[in-house]
């Protein structure tokens, strides 16, 4: 399953529909956080404009976000 070409922005709304919240920015990174049963997930977003995530980048956030890749692509869906 290909990974979309995404923009760092509609990365944050996706995680942000999932629960989690801007915890702190600091130049082109946002950094977000949500809490769980578990443990507390720190997921960090790179916004640098008109540039699409690489896929690479892209897995790492979905790994952060204690997600899936099926379930990730679920979302984009949506």
């Amino acid at each position: 399953m290909k990974l979309p070409a995404l923009f760092g922005k509609e990365v944050l709304s996706l995680l942000q529909k999932q629960g989690f919240i801007i915890k702190r920015q600091k130049g082109s990174h946002v950094t977000l956080y949500k809490s769980t049963v578990e443990r507390g997930l720190y997921v960090t977003v790179p916004i640098h404009g008109n540039k699409e995530i690489l896929p690479s980048t892209l897995l790492s956030i979905i790994r952060q976000a204690g997600m899936s890749k099926e379930e990730f692509m679920g979302l984009v869906g949506k």
